[in-house]
């Protein structure tokens, strides 16, 4: 395996990641700096959540009914109680909903709701979620066509971590981005020996706290065998020992390594 190491500050070190392929969220992996700018149509300029939350969400799906865009709406749990019963929305393909207030409660609604069995694209990013939300996800019955789900700025730990990527409703993701979510070796051994991750291609683990044992069983793994990207920027590691932990990469197809 030959030059597949990456020397990236952590301002730039996810901009080289593949691009998710779902045109409904505009808060892609465009680099740390693209995620804080919230997307697009003014939607960083909400003070609080819409007036009129059902018209709001009618105003942000897409003419096809499959995509909707809520990043930054603040609809809270309400919003997505409302969401989750509307017959509109039935489906739904893609979802983002990046910085809404959602907590624990909010994807717990979501995770049971029918209404969202056919999603594949799901952005949760900076919700407030805990291990509670994290085993919500895991345990839903309708959850299970997910191919791209996007946790970033959470807190769910090793637990809510272990409990997901030990769930059957991981096992046609193809992208998770864990960025920020307080996850150590124990999460990081969970991700490397979970045999629901086989068709990973994309894995963010950017800004925890997983140390050289985490980072040398999730390079050795033999259950992500597709993986291509693996960002583990701004974790527990020292340069000599990521050199050292370069070297003992073993998966086959992986292109970019971003240690630092």
């Amino acid at each position: 395996m030959h030059n597949i190491f990456k020397w990236v500050v952590p301002a730039i070190a996810v901009f080289f990641l593949v691009q998710s392929s779902w045109g409904y969220d505009p808060g892609k992996h465009a680099g740390k700096g693209g995620k804080k700018g919230g997307g697009h149509h003014g939607y960083h300029r909400h003070k609080g959540p819409p007036a009129d939350i059902p018209a709001h969400i009618k105003e942000r799906t897409s003419p096809d009914g499959k995509g909707i865009n809520l990043n930054k709406s603040q609809i809270g749990v309400k919003g997505m109680t409302l969401l989750a019963n509307s017959k509109d929305h039935a489906n739904i393909v893609s979802l983002a909903l990046q910085g809404n207030k959602l907590g624990d409660e909010g994807v717990g609604i979501l995770a049971q709701s029918e209404t969202f069995k056919h999603a594949e694209f799901l952005n949760l990013w900076g919700n407030d979620l805990t291990e509670a939300g994290g085993k919500a996800l895991a345990e839903s019955p309708y959850l299970g066509q997910l191919r791209e789900l996007k946790l970033t700025r959470n807190k769910l730990g090793d637990e809510g971590v272990i409990a997901l990527v030990q769930s059957a409703n991981a096992q046609h993701l193809t992208l998770l981005d864990l960025d920020a979510n307080q996850i150590t070796d124990k999460g990081a051994i969970a991700i490397a020996n979970s045999p629901h991750l086989s068709n990973l291609k994309s894995l963010d683990l950017y800004n925890n706290q997983i140390g050289p044992e985490g980072i040398k069983a999730l390079v050795q793994s033999r259950f992500l065998a597709n993986l291509e990207t693996l960002v583990l920027v701004r974790n527990k590691v020292d340069v000599d020992t990521a050199l050292n932990l370069e070297k003992t990469a073993t998966l086959p197809h992986l292109k970019s390594l971003q240690l630092f």
